[in-house]
């Protein structure tokens, strides 16, 4: 689980919460109407915007953002340096075999094209096809994360807008008027809260967690082309650690040379 997204949503809630406690009753914020004016309206235009598969499919890719089992990009080039050496001491049918333990369906299936002797500029065609299509539905995703951080607020003003009308109905009676603000702001209150501390914060997120896979996958297809061409070893892993952020670098070559002692 990434901390990270966790601790950050509880923080902020925390510190919203001390500083309603600190300065007025926090049960004066807790109001049913409002919430589902905010939120059952955010969900519902969500829907209006999105058809049903690509809502709950987008559900399914939010779960990323708490998650923290990734793959660093130093693991990877150290798994496609391995394949490297196999392929020059035993040549590129020997990957065949080694395909078979390796988790990542990308990376496997760039693995079997190599194998069945696919040209390289089909190798490169396909698995960059195969990219821009999981970029496209991971910004689907957040997109529709995007779209409910831009509809909460939205919905928090029509929430303050039907309290406003209330309160107007009740406007020959003064001591009404001050509770009935109240309770008409607060679904403006509900609404700014989902789309700040939630909805775009998790859009953020997601567009992050992208990029990183993306990279990764980049780096698959830089190293499965080099071994389709018989490069050395060494070339391929210098090639590949020009991905990497310099930290990155220095910490792969810190692994490396504490394996080889």
């Amino acid at each position: 689980m990434d901390l990270a997204t966790v601790i950050g949503i509880i923080v902020g809630l925390a510190f919203v919460t001390w500083g309603i406690i600190s300065t007025g009753d926090i049960i004066m914020y807790l109001n049913l109407p409002s919430i589902l004016i905010v939120l059952g309206g955010t969900i519902s235009a969500t829907f209006v915007a999105y058809p049903l598969a690509k809502v709950l499919e987008a559900m399914k890719i939010a779960s990323k953002a708490f998650s923290n089992k990734i793959i660093e990009s130093g693991e990877i080039i150290a798994k496609i340096i391995g394949l490297a050496n196999t392929a020059r001491k035993e040549g590129l049918l020997a990957l065949e075999e080694a395909a078979e333990g390796i988790e990542d369906e990308f990376l496997q299936k760039g693995i079997m094209l190599i194998v069945d002797g696919t040209d390289p500029e089909l190798v490169r065609s396909l698995l960059e096809t195969e990219l821009s299509f999981i970029e496209e539905r991971h910004r689907q995703g957040q997109g529709i994360f995007e779209t409910m951080g831009s509809l909460s607020p939205a919905f928090g003003m029509i929430g303050t807008l039907i309290g406003l009308i209330n309160m107007l109905r009740t406007l020959d009676d003064p001591s009404t008027i001050g509770p009935s603000m109240a309770v008409a702001l607060i679904t403006t209150f509900y609404g700014s809260l989902l789309a700040n501390l939630i909805f775009i914060p998790l859009a953020n997120k997601l567009q992050l967690r992208s990029r990183e896979e993306i990279l990764r996958k980049e780096i698959m297809v830089e190293g499965l082309l080099s071994i389709q061409a018989g490069e050395n070893p060494r070339i391929i892993e210098e090639k590949l650690k020009a991905f990497l952020p310099p930290k990155t670098r220095r910490d792969l070559q810190q692994n490396q040379e504490g394996v080889e002692a």
